[in-house]
C-alpha cells in the first residue's frame, strides 16, 4: 500500500507574521516575530496503510478497486491518521499515484485544535503540487484566514490567491461593531528558496474600513530566521541625525554562528556601518560581538557636546556560559568613541554603563560570585569625567549555610572581597555640603562574618531567635585622594578590626482565624550587640552610601547596604507586625516600630565623606519612629505608605501615600500620590519636597479611553507636570493619542498597535 505523501505540499506560511509585515512597510514600521500558522506542517505528510489499519476511515460507502488500487469512500466521510482528520461528502484515494481528493464540504483539524474549511482538497505526492478551493482556516487562538485557493507550484512555492488574514476572526463584536484589523492582498507568494514572502496588492483595513494600499510588497520570510538574505528594513530619526533608514542583511556562516550587516543612511550625518556577529556554543552558551561606526557630514548638529567630531562608533561583546548545572559565567564589556555615543545613537537613557567579567556558582546551600567590573558614565562627559570612575579588580563574594542536626540550629558563613582603584575623586558640592561619592586611589576592603542561629518556641508560642557570630575586617587604602573635605580624605591607612556579635530575636505570633477571615498580630523585639567602635571598616566608603530608615529595614542586625559600614555597640529594635486577610479577599499588611541605641557609638553618629549617617533618622538614642502599610480590596482598589516621624520634636520628617483604583479593562480608574520629604540643610536640601499628583482614566464607550495626570508642587504653588491623552483598544487593535508638559517643556505622543489573536503585540 503506497504511502500519502507530499513532503514539499505544505502552506507554512505564518499569517499574522505576513499581515504585520504588510502593515509595517505601509506605516514604516518594523514588525515584531507575532506568527500563527495557518496550516501546520506536516498536514499532507500523514502515512497511509491501510493493511497495518493506521488509518480510520468511515464513510456510508466503502469499495476497494484491487484492479486500480482505488479507494472510495462515499457519504459522511471521516478519515483520521496521526492526530489529522478529514470530514468529507466523499474520498478518494488512489495507490499509483499517491493521491487523495477529497469533496464536498471538507472540513480538516489538526492536533493543535486548528479547523480548515474548504470545498475541495487533492493532494498529489509524485506530482508535488497541492491545490485547497476556497480555503477558509480557524486558528485555535480565532484568527481567520481565507483564500480563493492556495496552490503549490513547485517544492518550494506556494501561492495564496485573494488572500485575507484577521486575527479575530469576523472582527464583528457581539453589538455587531467591527473591531480589529484585518490585511488582504491579491496574490500571496511564499519562495522557500529565497526566503521570502511576496505581495501582491496589500491593503490595511482598521475597524473595516481600508486605510492603506500598495501595488507590490516584498518582506522576508519570517518562518526561516536564518536563511540568507535581506530582512526588515526599519525608519526612525531625530533632529541631529535627520532621517535614518536600516537595512539588514543576514549571513549564516555556519550552523552556529550568525552575522548580521545592518548599513544606515541618515540624511543629515552621512552613513553607519553596523555588524553583528553571534557564536552559539553547543549546550554552554553563547558570544555575542558588535561594532558600528560612521563619519557625521554635520557634526555641529551635536555642537557644545562630546559627540561634535567627525568619527564616531562603538564596540560591544557579551557572553554568557553555563558549563555545568551549578556555574555560570560570562562578560559584558562596551567601549565608545565618547561618552554620548550610547545616548544618541542607540537611545540608551542609563546614566552609567557597567562592564563585567564575571562567574558565579549557586547550589541550594552555597553562593559564590567572582567579579571584575568597569564603568563608564553615558551623557556629555569627558575624559576627565571617566578618571572618576572606578575599577573593581575583584570583588568576590560568598555565602553558605550548613543546617546542623535537627533542633541544633545552623551556621551561616558570608564574606566579600572588594578592591576598588580610581584616577581622581569623585566629589561635589549641594547647598554648600560636600559630597564625596568615591576618592582616589586603591582600596582592598575583606569582610568575613560567621554566625550561629537557632529558633526555638517557648510556651505560648512565644519564638526566641538567638545569633551568635564574629566579623573580621581587614582594609587598606593607598592614600590616593587630594579631597581636602571636610572631613578630608583619609591618609593612607591600614586597618584590623574584629567584631563579636550576639543578637536575639524575639516574636510572638498571635493569629485568630473566623471562618475565612485571618488576623497575625505579631510584636517584635530584637536586641543586638556588635563589640566595636571601629564603624568605618571600609577606611573609604564605597559601597554603603545609600540609606533611608523605613519600615523595610528596621529589624535588621546592620542597618547599612554595603561592607564599608556597620552598626557598632548595642542597639534595640522594638515594634510589630499585623498582617489580615478577609473572606472579601480584601487584605491590609502593616509593620511600625523603633530603633534605641542603649550603649557604645552609634555608627550613625558618625559622619563620613559621603554623608551617610548624617539626617538619617538613627544618629541620637531614640530613632525616628517609622511606619509601612499595603493593603487592597476585591473591587480593584489599593494602596501603600510610609511614614517618619521624629519623635523627639515631633515632626514629620518623611510622608508618602499611594492609592490606586483599577477594578479591570475598559473600566474607570484612577489614583494618586503623595509625598513629602522636610527640609534637611544638613543634606544640602534647603526646601521641603511636598507635591500630590494624580490620575484619572475614563471609558467613554466599549473601547475608547480619555485619561489625564497632574503633579502639583505644594511648596512653588505651581504645577510641576500635566499630560492627557485618548485610547482605543478593543484587544486587537490599539491606537491613541497624548500630550504632556511641564513649566519648562512639552510635548506630544501617538501610539499605534496592533495584536495577534493570543493578545501578543504584532507591533
Amino acid at each position: 500500500m503506497r504511502r500519502l505523501r507530499a513532503r514539499d505540499g505544505r502552506l507554512e506560511l505564518r499569517a499574522l507574521a505576513l499581515g504585520a509585515f504588510a502593515l509595517c512597510c505601509l506605516l514604516a514600521f518594523a514588525p515584531t516575530a507575532a506568527q500563527a500558522t495557518l496550516l501546520p506542517a506536516g498536514f499532507f505528510d500523514a502515512p497511509v496503510d491501510l493493511a497495518k489499519g493506521a488509518v480510520k476511515v468511515e464513510a456510508d460507502r466503502l469499495d476497494y478497486d484491487s484492479r486500480h488500487g482505488t479507494i472510495t469512500a462515499v457519504g459522511n466521510v471521516h478519515f483520521s491518521d496521526g492526530g489529522y482528520s478529514i470530514a468529507a461528502d466523499s474520498l478518494t484515494y488512489e495507490q499509483k499515484t499517491g493521491t487523495l481528493t477529497a469533496t464536498g464540504h471538507v472540513v480538516m483539524h489538526s492536533p493543535n485544535g486548528e479547523v480548515y474549511n474548504a470545498a475541495s482538497v487533492q493532494v498529489d505526492g509524485p506530482l508535488r503540487t497541492a491545490f485547497i478551493q476556497s480555503l477558509t482556516v480557524t486558528t485555535a487562538e480565532g484568527a481567520r484566514i481565507t483564500a480563493d485557493d492556495a496552490h503549490y507550484g513547485d517544492a518550494l512555492q506556494t501561492i495564496l490567491t485573494n488572500a485575507a488574514y484577521s486575527p479575530c476572526g469576523l472582527c464583528v463584536d457581539k453589538e455587531g461593531r467591527k473591531i480589529g484589523w484585518q490585511v488582504k492582498a491579491a496574490r500571496m507568494i511564499y519562495d522557500r528558496a529565497n526566503a521570502s514572502v511576496t505581495m501582491e496588492q496589500p491593503s490595511l483595513a482598521l475597524l473595516g474600513v481600508p486605510v492603506a494600499w500598495l501595488p507590490w510588497f516584498w518582506v522576508p520570510d519570517p518562518t526561516q530566521p536564518r536563511a540568507t538574505g535581506l530582512r526588515m528594513p526599519s525608519i526612525g530619526g531625530d533632529g541631529q541625525r535627520g532621517v535614518t533608514l536600516t537595512v539588514p542583511y543576514f549571513v549564516p556562516v555556519g550552523e552556529d554562528v550568525d552575522v548580521i550587516l545592518s548599513p544606515t543612511l541618515m540624511s543629515r550625518q552621512g552613513a553607519m556601518l553596523a555588524g553583528d556577529l553571534k557564536w552559539r556554543l553547543p549546550d554552554s552558551g553563547e558570544i555575542d560581538v558588535s561594532a558600528e561606526a560612521g563619519t557625521q557630514l554635520d557634526p555641529g548638529a551635536y555642537a557644545g557636546t562630546v559627540g561634535d567630531r567627525s568619527w564616531r562608533g562603538a564596540f560591544q561583546t557579551s557572553a554568557h556560559f553555563t558549563p555545568t548545572a551549578q556555574w555560570t559565567a560570562g562578560w559584558s564589556y562596551t567601549t565608545f568613541t565618547d561618552d554620548q555615543y550610547l545616548s544618541d545613537y542607540e537611545g540608551n537613557t542609563d546614566s552609567t554603563l557597567t562592564n563585567d567579567l564575571y562567574a558565579t556558582h549557586l547550589t541550594n546551600d552555597t553562593w559564590f560570585d567572582a567579579r571584575i567590573q568597569s564603568f563608564r558614565p553615558i551623557g556629555n562627559f569627558t575624559a576627565a569625567d571617566d578618571d572618576k570612575q572606578a575599577l573593581v579588580l575583584p570583588k568576590l563574594s560568598y555565602d553558605h549555610v550548613q543546617d546542623l542536626a535537627p533542633g541544633y540550629g545552623r551556621l551561616h558563613l558570608t564574606g566579600e572581597l572588594l578592591d576598588v582603584s580610581r584616577a581622581a575623586d569623585d566629589t561635589n558640592t549641594f547647598n554648600g555640603v560636600p559630597y564625596d561619592f568615591g576618592l582616589a586611589g586603591d582600596k582592598q576592603h575583606l569582610a568575613v562574618e560567621g554566625g550561629w542561629e537557632n529558633q526555638f518556641i517557648l510556651p505560648g508560642g512565644l519564638t526566641a531567635t538567638p545569633y551568635l557570630a564574629g566579623r573580621l575586617d581587614v582594609a587598606n587604602y593607598d592614600g590616593g585622594s587630594l579631597y581636602a573635605g571636610p572631613p578630608p580624605a583619609p591618609p593612607a591607612s591600614f586597618l584590623f578590626s574584629a567584631t563579636p556579635i550576639a543578637a536575639l530575636d524575639m516574636r510572638w505570633p498571635l493569629i485568630a482565624t473566623d471562618g475565612g477571615v485571618t488576623h497575625l498580630v505579631e510584636p517584635i523585639a530584637q536586641i543586638v550587640y556588635r563589640g566595636s567602635d571601629t564603624t568605618q571598616v571600609g577606611i573609604t566608603n564605597d559601597d554603603a552610601q545609600s540609606f533611608v530608615f523605613d519600615d523595610t529595614n528596621l529589624f535588621t542586625y546592620d542597618h547599612f547596604s554595603g561592607i564599608d559600614r556597620q552598626d557598632t555597640g548595642l542597639r534595640a529594635n522594638l515594634g510589630g507586625h499585623y498582617l489580615g486577610n478577609f473572606a472579601d479577599g480584601s487584605w491590609l499588611d502593616f509593620v511600625a516600630g523603633q530603633s534605641f541605641q542603649l550603649a557604645g557609638v552609634n555608627a550613625f553618629d558618625v559622619t563620613d565623606t559621603a554623608q551617610v549617617g548624617t539626617s538619617t533618622g538613627l544618629g541620637s538614642t531614640a530613632s525616628y519612629f517609622v511606619a509601612g502599610a499595603r493593603g487592597g480590596f476585591n473591587n480593584g482598589l489599593s494602596f501603600g505608605g510610609k511614614l517618619q516621624v521624629d519623635t523627639m520634636t515631633p515632626t514629620v520628617t518623611r510622608a508618602g501615600l499611594g492609592v490606586n483604583y483599577a477594578p479591570g479593562v475598559h473600566q474607570f480608574s484612577a489614583g494618586g500620590d503623595y509625598i513629602y520629604a522636610a527640609a534637611d540643610p544638613a543634606l544640602g536640601v534647603v526646601n521641603p519636597e511636598h507635591q500630590i499628583s494624580g490620575h484619572v482614566g475614563v471609558p467613554v464607550t466599549d473601547y475608547w479611553t480619555v485619561s489625564g495626570s497632574l503633579a502639583y508642587d505644594l511648596v512653588a504653588l505651581n504645577w510641576a507636570s500635566v499630560s492627557a491623552g485618548a485610547t482605543y483598544d478593543d484587544g486587537y487593535l490599539t491606537y491613541g493619542a497624548s500630550a504632556n508638559a511641564t513649566p519648562t517643556s512639552w510635548g506630544l505622543g501617538v501610539q499605534f498597535k496592533l495584536h495577534g489573536p493570543d493578545g501578543t503585540p504584532a507591533f
